[in-house]
C-alpha cells in the first residue's frame, strides 16, 4: 500500500485547493446560501475549464483517465471550502458507475458532457425510511418495450439539476437493476427537498415511468454487484469531503483558541481545551488511515466491505466529534448560525447520515468479523 501521493496527484489537489479556495471565501458561502441558487455555477465552469471534472473519465471522452484516489483528493479539498458544487453527485455517484458499467452509447452520450460541464448526473440510491440499498421498494418490471418503473426514491442529491438520474429498483423477488432516468421523462416528479446543510436534495417519485432496454446500466440480472459498487464508492467519497471538512474545522478551531483570551490566557492554554483539541486531531488522522485504506483497495479491486464501512463509521462519528468540539470551543460564536463554523457543524452532520450512519456502519463491520470476511492489513 502506497501511502505517498504523486508528483500528478499532489498537483491536481493543488489546483482543486487553489480554484475551490479563491472562489468560496466565507462571504461568498455566506451570501450564496441566501441566494437560492442551487450550485455555484460559475465555479463549476471553472473546474470544467481547468480539466478537474474530467480527472477519473478516461481520455476517448475527454478526461485524464485517471481515478477514484484523485476524486477523492478533489472532494477533501471541497470539504475545506465547503464548496457548494456537486463533485460527489455527478463524478461519483454518476459519471463512474456509467463509465464502468454502461455500454458505448451511454459512455459516448454523457460522459464528454460531464468533462465539459454541460450536465449533471446523480443517483437515486436512498428510499424513506432508510433500509438496505440493495433490497430499494422501487420496483422495475420488464415488458414488451423495455422496463416499467414505480415508487419513490429520497435524498436524491441535485435531483432536480440532474440531466439524468441512476434509479436502483429491484428487479424481481431477489434481483436488482440500475436505471438511467430523465427527470424531464412522463410519470417522473421531482420535489425538491430541504436538508440540514442546504445542499440540494430531491423526492423522485416514478409513476409507471416507461424505459427501453437501452436505459438499463449493464446487465439488470447482475445489478447487485453494480449497486454495491457505487455505494461503496459513494460512502468512501462522503468520508473523503468529510476528512477535509474535519481538518479544516479543526484548524479554524485551534487558530482561534490560539488568539482568543480568558482569564489573561489566550484559551488554548488551558489544558482542557487542549485534551479536545488532540482528539480531535485523533478523529481527523484515523480517519484519514481508514480512508487511504479503502481507496486503495477499491482501486485494487480487492474486497473491502468492512474498510468502507469502517471508513464511514469513522466519517460520521468523527465529524460529529470534531465539529462538536469546533462549535463549544468558539463559545458564542459557535451558536451563531452566520458564523462560518456553523456551516461545517451542518455539513458535517449530513455527511455522517448520508448513505448509512454509524449505527449502521458498525452493524455491516460485526457481520463481516463474524463472517471471516475480514482480510489483515497486507
Amino acid at each position: 500500500m502506497e501511502f505517498s501521493y504523486s508528483e500528478e496527484q499532489q498537483g491536481l489537489r493543488q489546483l482543486a485547493a487553489q480554484i475551490l479556495s479563491d472562489r468560496v471565501t466565507d462571504d461568498f458561502r455566506r451570501d450564496f446560501s441566501r441566494s437560492g441558487e442551487s450550485h455555484d455555477r460559475p465555479l463549476w465552469t471553472t473546474l470544467a475549464e481547468a480539466g478537474l471534472l474530467g480527472s477519473a473519465i478516461a481520455p476517448e471522452h475527454g478526461g485524464s483517465g485517471l481515478g477514484l484516489s484523485e476524486l477523492c483528493l478533489m472532494l477533501e479539498e471541497q470539504g475545506r471550502t465547503l464548496a457548494p458544487v456537486p463533485l460527489l453527485a455527478t463524478l461519483v455517484l454518476g459519471a463512474l458507475p456509467v463509465q464502468k458499467f454502461g455500454s458505448a452509447a451511454q459512455r459516448a452520450a454523457l460522459l464528454p458532457r460531464v468533462v465539459s460541464g454541460e450536465i449533471l448526473l446523480t443517483a437515486a440510491l436512498e428510499e424513506t425510511g432508510g433500509g438496505d440499498p440493495l433490497r430499494p421498494s422501487v420496483k422495475a418490471t420488464a415488458n414488451a418495450d423495455g422496463w416499467r418503473l414505480k415508487g419513490v426514491k429520497a435524498c436524491v442529491p441535485y435531483g432536480a439539476q440532474a440531466h439524468a438520474i441512476l434509479v436502483t429498483a429491484r428487479t424481481g423477488r431477489q434481483g436488482v437493476g440500475v436505471f438511467l432516468v430523465d427527470p424531464q421523462a412522463k410519470g417522473v416528479r421531482v420535489e425538491a427537498q430541504a436538508t440540514t446543510s442546504g445542499e440540494p436534495q430531491a423526492q423522485v417519485k416514478l409513476a409507471d415511468v416507461q424505459l427501453s432496454s437501452a436505459d438499463v446500466l449493464g446487465d439488470p440480472a447482475n445489478g447487485a454487484d453494480i449497486v454495491r459498487w457505487m455505494v461503496e464508492r459513494g460512502q468512501v467519497a462522503l468520508a473523503a469531503r468529510q476528512l477535509g471538512l474535519m481538518a479544516e474545522a479543526l484548524r479554524r478551531t485551534a487558530a482561534y483558541t490560539a488568539q482568543r483570551v480568558q482569564f489573561g490566557r489566550p484559551t488554548g492554554s488551558f489544558q482542557a481545551v487542549q485534551h479536545r483539541l488532540a482528539d480531535g486531531y485523533i478523529d481527523v488522522e484515523a480517519l484519514r488511515s481508514t480512508c487511504l485504506r479503502a481507496i486503495w483497495a477499491l482501486e485494487n479491486d480487492i474486497p473491502a466491505t468492512a474498510e468502507v464501512a469502517a471508513t464511514k463509521w469513522w466519517a460520521a462519528v468523527g465529524g460529529h466529534r470534531v465539529t462538536h468540539t469546533a462549535q463549544h470551543l468558539h463559545g458564542g460564536l459557535g451558536a451563531d448560525i452566520d458564523y462560518p463554523i456553523h456551516a461545517f457543524f451542518l455539513q458535517a452532520r449530513q455527511i455522517g447520515l448520508a448513505l448509512g450512519g454509524a449505527s449502521s456502519m458498525l452493524a455491516k463491520i460485526g457481520e463481516q468479523l463474524a463472517s471471516g470476511a475480514v482480510r489483515p492489513l497486507t
